[in-house]
């Protein structure tokens, strides 16, 4: 029995349409209408087109660049939806901006996202529903219930149909140290052995050392990682496991292609053979690249929105 809106609607702002109406196409909706604008002092506006009294509103909104355009629109659609009477509402955050800023790395830093949860929060949502958090912690910064789907199985499915008989000589890699802990869950899915790249300053002002754990010599690798922003780091262990550590052909993938400043230019001249992302965001049409593919999430989406709605468990997405 659903105990609370009466029916499903679907907004979203400017940061990912094409997504959010990939989300409604899978669930068979109509995607809200709404206007999100700016005044000519580049003030945003909001306008709801439609009655969301009583509903389930969801709002599909990806905190990319523009970071604080797209932050900004989210929170006044959520607090536009509110003052309209919306029975619950769901901030649909596939990648979510300032996951990065998660803590005190020196004295008198931000933590950026906790004051972002805390915005969301205030600003009416209910819940959210995100992605691959940068750091698994940040569902404790919000005081609202937090569900974080994995891209995991989608890049598993993708790489278990590409490699089916090749699988045993393939190595996965963890890009550095940070980042073991979802190498090894994504490379238990696919049956396939883990390498890490670790990489260090040996001193001040001094370039910095690769050296490669685990066996990759004549093998094909495949780089795993959450994010892909400037690519530096990604490129730079690509080159290590080639250089170093005599991999063979090299494959990139990460759930969210921030891909900013020389990213593309990096990707292209790499050697990486095929980056793949998720389509949390999007790729500007000025950084197209052919060595760059894209995944769909919005069947996901659509599912665990279909599941929160009806309350009942989306912890199958897991699997």
């Amino acid at each position: 029995m659903i105990a609370h809106g009466k029916d499903i609607k679907v907004f979203t702002g400017n940061s990912n349409k094409k997504l959010a109406e990939g989300i409604c196409k899978e669930m068979g909706l109509k995607l809200g209408e709404s206007e999100v604008g700016k005044f000519s002092d580049g003030e945003i506006f909001v306008s709801i087109f439609e009655t969301v009294r009583g509903s389930d509103a969801f709002v599909v909104q990806s905190t990319c660049a523009p970071v604080n355009d797209n932050l900004m629109e989210m929170l006044i659609m959520i607090d536009a939806l509110k003052r309209a009477s919306a029975g619950r509402i769901t901030a649909v955050i596939p990648y979510f901006g300032y996951a990065r800023q998660d803590r005190k790395a020196k004295a008198r830093d931000p933590i950026s996202a906790k004051l972002v949860a805390n915005l969301i929060t205030r600003a009416g949502a209910d819940r959210v529903l995100t992605m691959d958090l940068h750091a698994a912690q940040i569902q404790g910064f919000f005081d609202i219930p937090v569900d974080n789907l994995l891209g995991n199985p989608i890049f598993a499915r993708y790489f278990s149909r590409k490699f089916a008989s090749e699988h045993e000589n393939m190595v996965v890699v963890s890009p550095d140290v940070g980042s073991v802990a979802r190498a090894r869950v994504f490379a238990q899915k696919l049956g396939m052995s883990l390498a890490i790249v670790d990489k260090r300053r040996q001193k001040a002002n001094s370039s910095e050392v690769m050296n490669i754990i685990g066996d990759v010599r004549g093998k094909d690798v495949i780089l795993f990682d959450d994010m892909v922003d400037t690519a530096g780091s990604i490129c730079g262990a690509a080159q290590a496991l080639v250089e170093i550590g005599g991999a063979k052909e090299v494959y990139a993938c990460a759930s969210h292609g921030v891909l900013s400043g020389p990213a593309i230019e990096r990707l292209q001249k790499s050697v990486i053979k095929e980056a793949v992302f998720l389509d949390t965001v999007p790729l500007r049409p000025e950084c197209d690249c052919d060595k760059i593919k894209f995944l769909p999430v919005a069947p996901m989406f659509a599912e665990a929105i279909e599941r929160i709605y009806e309350e009942v468990s989306i912890s199958k997405l897991f699997i």
